[in-house]
């Protein structure tokens, strides 16, 4: 007889338990985006960086975002498949519309913007593994994380934490340095919670 520890099998997610996980993950984030979006903070990742293009050049956010995601989306399409990829754009359009929905229905007199960035850390790295452990992402550097974390072994959190370091020092150049500095205190959080707890090593496959 083998001497060698039994391996739980892996059980695949349900549609139920997929639907009822992303969706949890989406309020998740469109919450923590309104404590950001209420102290007149930035937000990392490829938003970020659309935030920044827009700053540079007379081109709307939402072209930006459109633009900087297509690479992304045909990595996660060619190496993670199209499921991951029709999960993701449902993921991004759900935070899209909840992000516009939320402030019609929950509002802030005050929020100090280093409370509202640790918050939001909190809340969408909270609601980011929540979609990352059904199989999906919010695009662009996210799906890089993860396809880079199945490729390589390097923790996703790691490879988000390291973007945003970049976008964050050219976030310096122009915009105020004290909210930069207190978004950046979010990305952290957020980048610290997957790097802890979204291991490939404490989990039975997706």
């Amino acid at each position: 007889m083998s001497n060698e520890p039994h391996q739980p099998r892996a059980v695949p997610h349900s549609l139920l338990e997929d639907v009822q996980g992303i969706a949890l993950g989406c309020a998740l984030c469109a919450l923590g985006i309104l404590f950001l979006t209420q102290a007149a903070l930035i937000t990392g990742q490829t938003a970020g960086l659309a935030v920044l293009l827009t700053y540079a050049t007379d081109l709307p956010f939402g072209i930006w975002f459109f633009l900087v995601n297509l690479p992304f989306y045909w990595l996660g399409w060619t190496r993670m498949g199209a499921r991951f990829v029709v999960k993701t754009v449902i993921a991004v359009s759900l935070v899209s519309a909840l992000t516009a929905l939320m402030p019609t229905v929950l509002r802030f007199d005050y929020v100090h913007p280093v409370a509202a960035a640790a918050l939001a850390g909190a809340v969408i790295g909270l609601g980011l593994m929540a979609v990352f452990r059904h199989g999906a992402s919010l695009g662009g550097i996210g799906i890089l994380a993860l396809w880079m974390q199945e490729r390589f072994g390097i923790q996703a959190g790691w490879v988000q934490l390291g973007f945003d370091g970049i976008l964050f020092l050219a976030a310096f150049a122009l915009l105020d340095p004290v909210l930069v500095a207190a978004s950046l205190l979010g990305a952290v959080v957020v980048n610290l919670i997957i790097a802890v707890n979204h291991r490939r090593d404490r989990y039975i496959g997706r």
